[in-house]
């Protein structure tokens, strides 16, 4: 008989941190790259050049979003709950990804590095790796394999059942997580930028996927990990997996329709000004030969 999956405690979801030494690990790194990039944005507004708070405030949400799911309360019961492991990656997927992503840090480094690192920053973008997996098609295939990977092969069960497997799992997700999600936000620099129909096809095509992926764990009859999971949190878990996924892909949605109502309402501005442009230049070329007739007069 599997071991009974536990409760989640609303207090120690809120108020617990971890202090294992991959935890702290973690939190270092994640400071850094925090307190990086609140510096390269003092650097930038010192050369005069403006930084969107909103920017910043994704970039800075977004990395408390991946400290909580690292060293969180949700991380007491990754072992113990798969539903509490599904919300947990979920949240490296699917949330903290997006306000990275709004966060622009590759922009952000190149408008505060020296030459020198911009030179290589530019090297690294436009380097065939980085096309390659920048591919909106590329990124959305390593994405959707990786779930699949990981909940339908045994490669889960396996990685409950050696622990020190986690972090890579947490940080692999977190990747592939910000791979997609990096294309589909569209305000940082790629090596090629896709258009918006691209982004709205990638967001449409994840609906199929990911809603098999988590209705078929839902549908599973015996638990992913019997050593400490029940039947009936497996397929909670597969519930959530497909519920919240449908939530994300919502709000991506919206985002883009935003997004895209505002690139061509930009677009009909500059269309405006260039077309005022044109015939003012149209006036002055008629109105030029008359000006020497009329001093004569």
């Amino acid at each position: 008989m599997p071991v009974k999956s536990p409760d989640p405690q609303t207090s120690v979801l809120l108020l617990h941190w971890q202090a294992h030494w991959s935890s702290l690990i973690a939190i270092v790194v994640q400071l850094a790259f925090l307190g990086w990039y609140l510096a390269a944005v003092r650097r930038v507004s010192r050369r005069g050049r403006r930084w969107s708070p909103f920017r910043t405030g994704g970039f800075v949400l977004g990395m408390a979003v991946v400290a909580y799911a690292v060293e969180g309360g949700v991380t007491v019961y990754e072992r113990d709950s798969f539903t509490a492991h599904v919300v947990q990656l979920l949240l490296l997927v699917d949330v903290a990804p997006p306000l990275l992503a709004s966060g622009a840090p590759i922009r952000l480094a190149l408008q505060s590095s020296s030459r020198r690192t911009n030179a290589f920053l530019l090297s690294a973008l436009h380097s065939r790796l980085a096309q390659a997996i920048t591919h909106p098609l590329v990124a959305f295939a390593i994405a959707t394999g990786s779930m699949y990977l990981y909940f339908v092969t045994p490669l889960y069960s396996w990685s409950e059942s050696h622990p020190v497997f986690l972090p890579y799992v947490e940080l692999h997700f977190l990747a592939v997580g910000c791979l997609l999600w990096w294309v589909i936000v569209g305000r940082d620099v790629l090596p090629k930028a896709p258009g918006f129909a691209m982004r709205f096809a990638l967001v449409f095509m994840s609906v199929p996927f990911d809603a098999y992926l988590g209705l078929a764990v839902a549908s599973d009859t015996k638990p992913l990990y019997a050593a400490a999971n029940t039947l009936a949190d497996t397929q909670a878990g597969g519930n959530i997996l497909w519920s919240l996924t449908e939530v994300f892909i919502v709000a991506a949605i919206a985002y883009l329709f935003v997004e895209w109502a505002r690139e061509e309402e930009r677009k009909a501005v500059q269309a405006d000004r260039q077309l005022d442009a044109a015939l003012a230049a149209a006036r002055a070329a008629v109105a030029a030969p008359a000006e020497p007739n009329a001093g004569t007069n």
